[in-house]
């Protein structure tokens, strides 16, 4: 009985410990996806159809029009999207509010669709296509 009278105590404390400094003793959510294509054009003066090979987007097309994930206020970069060679990407992002935005500020390319707020939602896809329009003419 008395290591009883000791152990309750010692036990309040620990839970107390850990709900104030904000660990989750319960399980968290499971992340949603943020998925869509970055279109990054013209690249080249004059478009032709079919396209040029040599007028196609290349990984440093997008290293130039870098995009980012941003806390909803806009006070924290989350990540950086890396899209494929195609323009397609896929993240995988806890539940919440994010900023989607352009990393650099170009205000000599031509215009965007960014930046725009999304949700994720836990085990849901939010589709998110980016258009960046180089100002190329």
């Amino acid at each position: 009985m008395r290591n009883s009278k000791k152990i309750i105590p010692g036990l309040t404390l620990l839970m107390w410990v850990l709900m104030s400094t904000g660990c989750d003793i319960q399980t968290s959510q499971e992340p949603g996806i943020l998925e869509g294509k970055i279109l990054i054009g013209p690249i080249c003066p004059v478009e032709t159809d079919p396209p040029d090979p040599g007028c196609l987007p290349r990984a440093e097309t997008y290293r130039a029009y870098p995009v980012g994930v941003w806390t909803a206020d806009g006070g924290k970069r989350l990540l950086q999207i890396n899209p494929a060679l195609d323009g397609s990407y896929k993240n995988y992002l806890e539940p919440g509010r994010y900023l989607i935005k352009l990393e650099n500020d170009r205000r000599s390319f031509g215009s965007s669709n960014l930046p725009v707020e999304v949700s994720i939602v836990s085990n849901n896809i939010t589709m998110l296509n980016i258009d960046i329009d180089t100002g190329i003419r």
